[in-house]
């Protein structure tokens, strides 16, 4: 196979003139990826790579029952945009009260809570991408 070397180059200029650190081209069976990586974002990734081993992160944990996404989707705070919210911190629900939607493939999923009680901490942003299994709320 032979590479044709304008591509790279063509590819490389684009890097520069667009400020890129990776680029790919594709054409039929051949694939092209031009990346850059310069000396100072290597040093500077291995300077943030010690700050974060030096410091101590505090994790908060809250104890509660923990509402886990059913689905993979996004989800959504209220039942519509500006719309006021299912849920706020605070705020006593009963068992199947709506605490959010989670939106896959069009289809809006209403999340209804698994018991009663208060809402300790929302675990999402309004718009937020999920997984499954991913926690969503933390009732107590």
């Amino acid at each position: 196979m032979k590479i044709n070397k304008n591509i790279i180059k063509e590819l490389t200029e684009y890097l520069n003139e667009f400020n890129l650190t990776e680029i790919e081209y594709t054409e039929k069976d051949v694939k092209v990826k031009v990346s850059k990586l310069s000396g100072t974002n290597i040093a500077s990734a291995k300077e943030i790579k010690s700050e974060i081993k030096s410091e101590s992160i505090k994790v908060e944990k809250v104890a509660g029952t923990e509402v886990p996404s059913p689905i993979i989707g996004t989800a959504y705070l209220a039942p519509e945009p500006g719309g006021k919210k299912f849920v706020e911190v605070g705020k006593k629900i009963n068992k199947g009260d709506t605490l959010m939607i989670v939106e896959a493939m069009k289809t809006m999923n209403h999340v209804p809570s698994p018991t009663a009680g208060t809402i300790k901490q929302i675990c999402v942003e309004d718009g937020q991408p999920v997984e499954y299994g991913h926690t969503l709320v933390i009732i107590e």
